[in-house]
């Protein structure tokens, strides 16, 4: 009867490690370049309403038209860029982008619309969505809040050059508006909206229409400027169980990218050093990215190549001082200082102790 008792109580174990914990991650996330195919919902249907064959327009941008079946696919952004402004000429429709997105809605963001409908507040919500979206739905998208106390901006650059895409760019503005709209209960009121494209004055008007606030053109970047007030807006649909399980998912998916980026780079960084071939330029090319590309995916994770290169420094000079006998000043150059007294100070602010006293002790 123990015994049954016993192996009752691991099965029981067994059950609930599976329901609170995965082993790995759902799906895949959106390589670099990638965005999932959830962007194309009413593509299809849309295009047939102007009259267009959505088929044959996938096919002829190297889309493989079965996307539009799963929204969770990964599609690539340069060429749904390229696709959209083939469909502002094709339609003669210069805001094809800002059409398609009004007949769509906060949930193609998928999980990352999860979380921020059950967020606490806007505040929590904003930042869901700024730590997520690059890492569930595209990582090209980098987001950031600036907050000034009386005014704040919901900025956002794409990290991949995906030439003219004024198309994907209305697309987003509008996607991202429906998302604030949506979780805050239509309480969430732009005070106005910028982005790159420079509208005709007739298309101007309409784009304010359709967006519902003022509009700033030929900006230098896409942002959202609204109340600083409206952060602390309690979401009604908030839910701590779905916000805690959703968001932990994400947050570990979101430590298991930025950690294959951190150790490729990491590992870069460590073999460069002492052949004194280490920099960012080389690491980029190493990896398969353009320099800012490389800057964008680790600002995504709070991280800068500086702070790689730093941290190599320290543990590579502890190494040499404890495990060789190579004199400080080759210490020094083997790690990219041009002085010794240059990595002397730094040397102290990592540990406390100048790099002779770390050898002696």
């Amino acid at each position: 009867m123990q015994r049954r008792n016993k192996q009752t109580g691991r099965r029981a174990m067994e059950e609930q490690d599976f329901f609170f914990g995965l082993e790995g991650p759902l799906e895949a996330a959106p390589a670099a370049g990638q965005m999932r195919a959830a962007n194309l919902r009413g593509f299809s249907d849309y295009v047939r309403a102007r009259g267009g064959g959505p088929r044959r327009i996938l096919a002829q941008h190297g889309l493989d038209p079965m996307v539009l079946a799963d929204p969770d696919s990964h599609i690539a952004c340069q060429q749904v860029a390229a696709m959209f402004e083939y469909c502002s000429l094709l339609f003669d429709d210069p805001l094809f982008g800002l059409h398609l997105a009004a007949t769509q809605d906060a949930d193609i963001f998928g999980s990352v619309t999860a979380v921020c409908r059950a967020a606490p507040d806007l505040r929590a919500a904003i930042a869901s969505l700024i730590r997520y979206l690059p890492v569930a739905h595209s990582p090209e998208a980098q987001l950031e809040l600036v907050d000034d106390g009386g005014m704040a901006e919901l900025r956002w650059v794409v990290g991949a050059d995906l030439g003219f895409n004024d198309q994907a760019n209305y697309q987003a503005m509008m996607l991202i508006l429906l998302l604030l709209r949506t979780v805050s209960g239509q309480r969430f009121r732009a005070a106005w909206v910028q982005f790159s494209a420079d509208p005709s004055p007739r298309d101007l008007i309409e784009i304010e229409a359709l967006l519902g606030t003022a509009v700033r053109p030929r900006a230098p970047g896409s942002a959202i400027g609204f109340s600083a007030a409206l952060l602390d807006l309690p979401i009604a649909t908030a839910n701590r169980l779905t916000y805690r399980l959703v968001g932990g998912y994400l947050g570990r998916l979101r430590l298991f990218n930025h950690a294959d980026m951190a150790e490729r780079a990491r590992s870069y960084v460590r073999g460069a050093l002492p052949a004194g071939t280490c920099a960012i330029e080389r690491c980029a090319d190493r990896m398969g990215l353009s320099v800012r590309t490389l800057q964008s995916r680790l600002a995504a994770h709070g991280l800068h190549f500086s702070d790689l290169v730093e941290e190599q420094r320290e543990q590579l000079a502890r190494i040499y001082l404890r495990q060789t006998p190579m004199p400080i000043d080759e210490v020094a150059e083997r790690l990219g200082y041009a002085e010794q007294t240059s990595f002397g100070r730094a040397f102290k602010r990592w540990t406390g102790q100048t790099p002779r006293q770390f050898r002696q002790g």
